[in-house]
């Protein structure tokens, strides 16, 4: 198999530390420098769009929560993970370019819904589908079997992170 940036690091702390087994750092560098190399290229397909990765991530948020595409900031915020700051600048932004709306939760005479405006659903819709065309080109490398034992490994570790 062809060496990767990561072997040379492993050798040079090999020759400077080979009291320390280093073996983790191959793993954790791997999956530090794939992030790198599939944020930009899950960018480039968003950018066709008009979209940010994070844009996207609220769009797809609200179209896979089913009809009628709506959910609270507090859901958003939870869902992706980031502070209902952060949360409130991607709906202003996505509201300025009428992808989405604010409307009155009927439940809670304080507080409000984001819903998908048709404009944000018929962007989601493309958007997506360039998304998993882009996931698989990415994961072409990989034979089925590969996929399938990557995919449990990496939930393994998740969930022992989020429990």
């Amino acid at each position: 198999m062809k060496s990767d940036p990561v072997d040379k690091i492993l050798a040079q702390w090999q020759r400077e530390r080979p009291d320390l087994d280093v073996s983790p750092m191959g793993i954790i560098g791997r999956v530090g420098r794939l992030s790198k190399h599939l944020e930009r290229s899950l960018q480039e397909t968003f950018s066709e769009f008009g979209l940010t990765v994070a844009e996207f991530d609220v769009l797809a948020a609200l179209r896979r929560s089913g009809q009628p595409y709506r959910l609270s900031p507090t859901e958003l915020f939870n869902t992706l993970m980031v502070t209902s700051g952060t949360m409130t600048h991607r709906i202003d932004r996505l509201e300025q370019t009428d992808l989405v709306k604010r409307i009155p939760d009927m439940n809670d005479r304080r507080g409000l819904l984001i819903e998908l405006t048709d404009k944000g659903f018929n962007l989601i819709e493309r958007a997506v589908e360039a998304h998993v065309m882009n996931e698989h080109r990415i994961l072409s490398v990989l034979e089925q079997s590969e996929r399938q034992d990557l995919a449990q490994l990496l939930r393994k570790l998740l969930v022992a992170f989020e429990d």
